[in-house]
């Protein structure tokens, strides 16, 4: 491909993932700052933001679910057209949470629905997230994965500021009581344009070249070689290591981003007695410090190799951990944000910039969709589901000291499951070769 086409893809990418992630993460502030009333009402404080928080880690463990589903068409039918039915289903699922009755309306069915709602939207984020890297790397040139590989991770960081900057418009905007009475539902109704994003790559983009150049070796090959099992139990029965060790690189990440974006939110506003705008705006700095390390993380990794960069991150985050949450603690808005920024924006970009070529680099191209979604949305159940639940029984009963340890402990796995991974790698390209 030309590189203003492999721009074109990338760009796309990056915008589908933000969007895609701005559904995600927007339910998340919703699960921190408005849920606990509206559908949890009678439970007390602590109870309510448990549940809420609870409803939050379902979507997790819908994403393998997704990831299973979306990987087994991905590598089957195409890559373009996987996605495409993953982005119509977060944009549908978002927009009906919008128009959803609270407790007071209709009771239990109100916290039920709003499950079920998460648990699509679980489905179609395990399902998005390995066509957007897909997308993104095997467009790319080989030397250049890193870097345009890196544009699939934008989708995070740029939910995260779409999501933050909304709810910081709404809490500027409209008082607590209209926030928690309607006005908390016009960011998910927002969900609609993803609907139009989704018909706009449908009509306007091809799939893939790696792709395209395995559809016509199927049709080339015999009858009897195209006609191969599902590519989900391929992936699992030939890499069932890589697809273990991509799950806990990944858990490090999930864990630590939703500890950054989630729980912190909530830890400041109801344990530092701090104001939602604080801390929604620390998040925002340290999401937007992420944008622009993301790119930078890739293109380093295409010159002194994946892992390395990877490594850095994930030792580096380990050992900030405890210095982040210092930082937290002091209830200083300046103080936070430079926590946000050197934690989220630098040492968690040197891994999430890096893990889409990492990990597409890992699988053959016939079962890369497969393999790359059942080991992040693996990693992402068991990291980051009831990340900020776990947390806030941890700080419950030991407080945040052992917040910091659990950060520790995530970051550790992810950084030997890293150096394994690519020992792997390194190993099989050398047999290949040999």
């Amino acid at each position: 491909m030309l590189d203003r086409d492999v721009t074109r893809v990338a760009a796309i990418a990056a915008t589908a993932a933000s969007i895609e992630y701005y559904d995600f993460f927007i339910y998340g502030l919703a699960a921190a700052l408005v849920f606990p009333a509206v559908f949890f009402p009678e439970m007390s404080s602590v109870t309510g933001v448990l549940l809420s928080f609870g409803t939050f880690g379902i979507g997790f463990l819908a994403r393998p679910l997704g990831g299973v589903v979306f990987g087994h068409f991905g590598d089957l039918i195409g890559r373009k057209k996987t996605l495409v039915i993953a982005l119509i289903a977060m944009g549908i699922a978002s927009t009906a949470i919008g128009v959803l009755p609270t407790y007071a309306s209709v009771g239990v069915l109100a916290p039920v629905a709003l499950t079920v709602l998460r648990f699509v939207q679980g489905i179609a984020i395990g399902g998005q997230m390995g066509g957007v890297v897909l997308l993104a790397v095997e467009a790319a040139p080989p030397r250049r994965r890193g870097f345009y590989g890196s544009f699939s991770s934008l989708g995070a960081p740029g939910g995260v500021l779409l999501a933050n900057v909304i709810f910081l418009l709404l809490t500027a905007c409209v008082s607590a009581e209209a926030l928690i009475e309607w006005a908390w539902r016009l960011p998910f109704l927002m969900s609609l344009i993803l609907v139009g994003l989704a018909l706009y790559v449908h009509v306007k983009l091809e799939d893939t070249p790696s792709f395209r150049r395995l559809q016509e070796l199927r049709q080339s090959a015999p009858v009897v070689v195209t006609k191969t099992r599902s590519p989900v139990w391929t992936v699992l029965r030939t890499y069932p290591a890589e697809v273990a060790l991509t799950a806990g690189s990944y858990i490090g990440i999930n864990l630590t981003y939703y500890l950054f974006i989630t729980f912190v939110i909530s830890y400041g506003t109801s344990t530092l007695g701090l104001s939602q705008s604080t801390m929604l705006a620390a998040v925002l700095i340290g999401s937007t410090g992420q944008v622009l390390a993301l790119p930078l993380a890739g293109a380093v990794s295409d010159r002194i190799g994946r892992s390395r960069v990877y490594l850095c991150g994930a030792f580096g985050l380990a050992v900030f951990a405890l210095p982040f949450w210092m930082l937290v603690q002091t209830g200083q808005f300046w103080f936070i944000t430079v926590a946000m920024v050197v934690g989220l924006g630098v040492l968690h970009s040197l891994m999430y910039g890096v893990q889409p070529a990492f990990f597409a680099e890992t699988f053959s191209t016939e079962v890369r969709y497969s393999g790359v979604s059942l080991g992040i949305q693996s990693g992402a159940v068991i990291g980051g589901a009831f990340a900020p639940m776990t947390a806030t029984a941890l700080l419950s009963s030991f407080g945040w000291p052992s917040v910091a340890l659990y950060m520790m402990a995530g970051c550790v796995l992810t950084g030997l499951s890293v150096w394994v991974l690519a020992h792997r790698n390194s190993v099989r390209s050398q047999e290949v070769i040999g």
